[in-house]
């Protein structure tokens, strides 16, 4: 009998390619689209907007499996949105695509499928799955294609699942995905990429955190690093660590946003080369390759596309890792991801903390 694989699929390319190779190689495919949040848009780039879920329905007949759509949509809003207000309110970027990879996929949705009497879950990530013999388990490497790689979005998946998630795109290139597609379908070929926070579909991320937190921006002091004010804000949430833009302050010389400091309402202003940290604090840290040791060496990258930098990491407590790149970094955001790397392989991540001055 052919191994039962749920896919989940967003109702756009990639996810739907997934489906498509998974079911020419004999397996016993079944479509999944979570509802996640009640969109406000009958069409676009959201991967939950209600055309997403016709369309990638539409899809699933086109390749020929059944398809079903889930309501996690308090499970999202708790475990995402949540924690998204949370962060930014506390003055930090988070990552919701990182939180919803590691929570909602790869432990609701396999715990799901594991329930449902299905071997395995599927997505349309480009990453690359495959056992490891010197570490006797399942660890995850870079695509093959280093512009689509998303590794760096799932340091946080549970490590236990493993062995029970497929990543079918690892190993192809983006045109190629595209290609493959368009021999049973039209339907989805020329759809752009989605949006990178899809719950927020109108307007800038503060109006959604400040509409969410249920209070407007609270004004305060900017300074800069000798604490001299040089104007007011409207609220933390308008600002990122490494803005330059729109910071309603008039210098000679170009100034960027270097901290955010929650505690005293603060936004702190320097710039561009007092930007640049060499150490920094990971917390919530989670191991796909468990390291042999308190102290490694490791590549650690600090956003997305970024292919990392040389760095030690310490451990420092449970879940908590100090990181000392042998040479500075610029902009790294408290509230981001740093994903940790020996050569292709995913080692782990953890969410950013207190960043050293």
């Amino acid at each position: 009998m052919a191994s039962k694989i749920l896919v989940a699929m967003s109702g756009g390319v990639d996810s739907a390619a997934a489906a498509l190779i998974l079911a020419r190689a004999g397996y016993d495919a079944v479509g999944v689209t979570l509802r996640l949040y009640d969109s406000q848009r009958r069409s676009g780039r959201s991967c939950c907007s209600p055309s997403a879920v016709k369309e990638a329905a539409a899809l699933a007949r086109s390749i020929g499996i059944p398809h079903y759509v889930f309501d996690y949509r308090e499970e999202f809003r708790r475990a995402v949105v949540d924690d998204f207000v949370a962060e930014y309110t506390r003055g930090r970027t988070p990552n919701p695509c990182v939180r919803c990879n590691s929570v909602i996929k790869f432990e609701y949705l396999l715990r799901r499928a594991r329930a449902m009497g299905f071997d395995a879950l599927a997505t349309g990530h480009y990453v690359i799955r495959e056992y490891d013999d010197a570490r006797s388990s399942f660890i995850l490497r870079r695509a093959a294609d280093a512009a689509k790689d998303q590794s760096y979005f799932l340091w946080g998946t549970p490590r236990e699942g493993l062995a029970q998630i497929r990543f079918p795109l690892g190993s192809l290139r983006k045109m190629e995905v595209r290609a493959l597609l368009g021999e049973v379908t039209a339907v989805a070929f020329d759809k752009p990429e989605s949006q990178d926070v899809c719950f927020v579909e109108d307007g800038p991320y503060a109006d959604y955190v400040e509409k969410a937190a249920g209070e407007g921006g609270r004004a305060g002091p900017i300074v800069d690093e000798e604490g001299r004010v040089l104007g007011r804000h409207a609220g933390l949430t308008r600002y990122t660590v490494g803005q330059r833009r729109g910071l309603g302050v008039a210098r000679g010389t170009r100034m960027y946003v270097k901290k955010i400091d929650a505690s005293t309402n603060t936004v702190v202003l320097a710039e561009g080369p007092a930007l640049t940290s060499s150490r920094f604090d990971v917390d919530r840290a989670n191991w796909l390759a468990p390291p042999a040791a308190d102290e490694i060496r490791a590549t650690v990258a600090v956003r997305y596309r970024d292919r990392g930098a040389a760095a030690t990491l310490r451990r420092t407590g449970e879940g908590r890792w100090a990181v000392t790149f042998d040479e500075p970094r610029r902009a790294i955001a408290p509230g981001q991801s740093a994903a940790f790397y020996e050569g292709d392989v995913l080692l782990g991540g953890g969410v950013i903390d207190e960043v050293a001055a």
